[in-house]
């Protein structure tokens, strides 16, 4: 059961603006010095297009983590559930229900993409997604995969999970809580063929937080959860190139 939390609604409210204002400066800031032709800008892809899209939101978001607790005098440990005393059960719990919703996830993600196609609505690409295929540096893939597996995960569970569920159940709204959250955090992501299979990644995520009460239990499976398409967009396309090339090798007599 998912204890009370102390947020404050002026708390919450100052969060949200900041990360809102975070972003808008950071978006403007990239422009201009696309504008500019500055190195690292100079396409859309290049790598200071990923620094400053991902800093400026979740990167700004560990900060503005560390304030909001200092505001509601709440330790981090205290925060993600690690004096959490059956820390260890909840943890593999989070990889349990991962490990079942994963596969429900991409079946999902197929039929959305399906019914988008038939209706001429071919779906594109998160921008992360692009950003990750067209990385051509290790220094930049490295910066990927660390964001994707420890800052975004971190930030979006407190954000989401950890903040504004609670805050919104707390005011008399659970089911609001539930599902405008999660709806919320499916749009974000700006993808038209993934916002069914995430909206319903974020239930299974709200339902892992309030069954074990541990933020860090959250964290985890979304940890794993991008691990997996991380592994799944570099390694399938490789995969069925082989498939390809081996499908055209001369046969043995």
């Amino acid at each position: 059961m998912l204890s009370r939390k102390p947020w404050l609604p002026e708390g919450v409210l100052a969060f949200c603006a900041a990360l809102f204002a975070s972003f808008g400066f950071t978006s403007i800031v990239a422009w201009l010095l696309h504008g500019a032709h500055v190195t690292g800008f100079k396409n859309l892809d290049d790598f200071g297009f990923l620094l400053l899209g991902t800093l400026g939101v979740q990167g700004v978001a560990w900060v503005l983590i560390y304030f909001f607790l200092k505001l509601h005098e709440t330790a981090w440990g205290e925060a993600f559930g690690l004096r959490n005393p059956d820390l260890k059960k909840s943890l593999l719990l989070a990889v349990g229900m991962l490990l079942l919703t994963l596969p429900v996830v991409w079946l999902l993600q197929g039929v959305s993409v399906t019914v988008l196609a038939r209706l001429d609505v071919p779906p594109e690409n998160q921008r992360a997604v692009e950003l990750l295929l067209a990385a051509n540096s290790v220094g930049a893939r490295v910066y990927f995969v660390v964001f994707a597996v420890v800052i975004a995960p971190v930030a979006e569970e407190f954000i989401f999970r950890g903040m504004l569920y609670p805050f919104i159940k707390q005011l008399g709204s659970p089911r609001a809580a539930a599902f405008g959250v999660s709806a919320i955090f499916a749009g974000i992501h700006f993808d038209a063929g993934t916002f069914v299979p995430l909206f319903a990644l974020a239930l299974m995520f709200t339902w892992l937080y309030e069954k074990t009460d541990c933020l860090l239990a959250t964290v985890t499976a979304h940890s794993l959860f991008n691990t997996a398409n991380l592994v799944a967009l570099y390694f399938l396309p490789q995969l069925n190139g082989w498939l390809e090339k081996f499908s055209h090798a001369p046969k043995p007599a």
